[in-house]
This record gives C-alpha cells, sequence and structure tokens, in this order.
C-alpha cells in the first residue's frame, strides 16, 4: 500500500510542479527515485509494465470520469516522469563501478545496541562512495520470496571495506521487520550477501559552508559516514551534529560518533533522549525530537537530515523559521517517499 501511495504521490507531485511552474522541474525529487530505483536495477521496460497496472487502476477508480483526456493528459505527465527518470538512471548505472548484484563476503558482525546489528562487508571489487549513499541488499525468505532493503553506509569511503548497521524492526503497533530480522537472525561471518552498488543523492561535498548533520535513530548512520570522513580528511569546517533517540542505550554508534566529533576542532555535539538514563544529555521534548531552538546555527549553512518523517519535518520547519533556504536543507528517506514536493 505504501508503495502505491508513494507512487501516486510522486506522479502528483510531478504534475503539481509542471502546472505551477511549467519551465521548472523537481530535480531533487527525481534524483531521489532514481537512485532508489538504480540500487534495486529497475530498467527501462519495467515502466511499460508499470504504466499498464496504473493505468488500469486509473480507469477503474475514476470510472467516467476517466475519460480519453484525462487518460491521455496523466499518460503525458506519467511518460515525461518516466523517461526523465531512465536517463537518470541510465547515467547513474554507467557510473556505477559494478554492474548488477555483487556477493559481498561478511568479515563480521557487531551488536552496536540490543537492535542493531553493523556487519562489515568486502564486495568482489572496490565500490568507491561519496559519504551518506546506500546500497540495497536482497535475501531470500524462508518462504522463498526475493525481498531487497537499502542499508545506509555506516563508515567513511576512506576505510578498506564496507559497513552496513541494520536496526530490527520488531513487531507491534507495525509488521515486523522480515529483511531486517532475517539478517538479526542469520547472517554471520563467512557469509556472502547479496548487494549493490552504492548510491543516495544525500551526498556531502567536499567543501563549502558550514553543516548541520541532524539525525534520530537508525537515521543515524548516513550521518556518522559524514563525521567519519570529515575526520579522516582533517577537516575544520564549522559542524553542528545532532541527534535524538530513545535513551544512549538504543543509540547505535554512539560512542563511535562521540569519539570522531571530538577529533574535529570546529565541530559540536548535541544529543537528546526520551530516557537520559545517566547520561549527561538533554531530555527530548517528545520522542525522537529535537529542540534546536538554543543551539547557535551559523549563517549561512547546509544541512543534512536522516531520521522519521516527524523527526525531519520538525527540523526543517525550525530551519525554515530561521531562515535557512529550503534548497540548503536535504534529508533521506527510507522506504516509500511520502515527502514528495517539499525541496
Amino acid at each position: 500500500m505504501k508503495q502505491r501511495s508513494a507512487l501516486a504521490g510522486s506522479i502528483a507531485a510531478f504534475a503539481t510542479v509542471l502546472v505551477q511552474r511549467p519551465d521548472d522541474r523537481p530535480d531533487a525529487m527525481l534524483a531521489r527515485i532514481a537512485n532508489k530505483h538504480a540500487s534495486l536495477g529497475i530498467a527501462p521496460e519495467q515502466y511499460e509494465v508499470v504504466h499498464k497496472y496504473l493505468f488500469a487502476a486509473i480507469a477503474e477508480l475514476l470510472g467516467d470520469a476517466a475519460t480519453p483526456e484525462v487518460v491521455a493528459a496523466w499518460d503525458e505527465v506519467y511518460w515525461l516522469m518516466a523517461n526523465a527518470l531512465i536517463a537518470l538512471e541510465a547515467d547513474l548505472y554507467r557510473a556505477s563501478p559494478g554492474e548488477g548484484w555483487l556477493p559481498a563476503t561478511v568479515l563480521g558482525r557487531r551488536h552496536e545496541t540490543p537492535d542493531a546489528v553493523s556487519f562489515t562487508l568486502r564486495p568482489p571489487i572496490p565500490l568507491p562512495f561519496k559519504p551518506g549513499q546506500y546500497v540495497s541488499v536482497a535475501v531470500t525468505l524462508p518462504d522463498g520470496a526475493r525481498q531487497i532493503r537499502q542499508y545506509s553506509l555506516s563508515c567513511a569511503p576512506e576505510r578498506d571495506d564496507l559497513r552496513i548497521t541494520v536496526k530490527r524492526v520488531r513487531g507491534g503497533a507495525t509488521p515486523e521487520g522480515e529483511v531486517s530480522n532475517w539478517l538479526h537472525a542469520n547472517v554471520q561471518a563467512g557469509d556472502v550477501l547479496t548487494i549493490s552498488a552504492p548510491f543516495g543523492d544525500l551526498t556531502l561535498p567536499a567543501d563549502g559552508p558550514p553543516l548541520l548533520l541532524a539525525s534520530a535513530g537508525i537515521g543515524a548512520t548516513p550521518i556518522l559516514s559524514m563525521v567519519e570522513h570529515l575526520a579522516a580528511n582533517g577537516s575544520t569546517r564549522r559542524v553542528t551534529v545532532v541527534h535524538a533517540d530513545r535513551s544512549p542505550a538504543d543509540h547505535a554508534h554512539r560512542h563511535e560518533l562521540g569519539r570522531l566529533v571530538g577529533t574535529l576542532p570546529g565541530a559540536t555535539l548535541h544529543r537528546w533522549y526520551e530516557d537520559v538514563g545517566g547520561c549527561s544529555c538533554r531530555p527530548a521534548p517528545n520522542v525522537g525530537q529535537v529542540d534546536l531552538t538554543g543551539i547557535d546555527l551559523p549563517d549561512p549553512l547546509v544541512a543534512y537530515l536522516c531520521g522519521p518523517l516527524p523527526f525531519m519535518r520538525g527540523v526543517r520547519t525550525e530551519l525554515l523559521r530561521r531562515g535557512v533556504p529550503a534548497s540548503d536543507i536535504h534529508y533521506e528517506v527510507f522506504g516509500p517517499d511520502l515527502w514528495l514536493g517539499q525541496d
């Protein structure tokens, strides 16, 4: 259902831009979708299949309102968007160091929190990447279904191997995470995982204005990659790192992040926890939220956000209130991107 909603939402957002800003194109949205498609190995011919079933659904849902003129208009919008994505994805495939799916040997696994495990991976060829990118992991579950999920690389490109950190999604109000639970239960050192080349457009530029790196929960992983990259290159850039989590014990790579920030002369770290425990940290105003009102932020700055949608909406709203241009606020969403058309 979320995937269908994301598809409909992305097409509607694209159409809105065409109507409101006919000389413009939502490049940020398209780049985000294209990177996700490339990480899944989407091919141009699959757009034909999606078109067939999408327009069958449109005809069924709209009934008599699906006049030839209405269908033709949405058909034009669909193919404008599809062809733009096909071109972007072709560029991504050409630039990718690996072709198709690759076997990566698991060198080790480490429990970062009770629900988060990191896996160090060695692919058969070097896979250069930019801080903030992710890989797809394809697994075959016991019922025979092949499932694919994206996981941020939680290490800097300067390392010899790759590392992903997987948070187990427990059941309750939402279904259990099939892939995350399978990885936690089954994958050990010496096993082989099937991964894609790195993709993703939430990437840290080589230089520029001061940075705000904001994360919540397992959204800490791409931010950690960025911080480690800055530390590995001896950056003196002014960097403000903020993170929100349930508790210090639930904060994956907490000590690693603190150590890396401590090596950066221009960096400060602010952490908020719902349950601070014995940590000399700030209590979160609400679950998974931060309060930027008391944080001295430079002007100008570029912000990178990763975490649950309510967290990112809250941080973005505060940054916009403080005069940060929307074009300088970048974010990453895993799973269906239902926060479209806001860049």
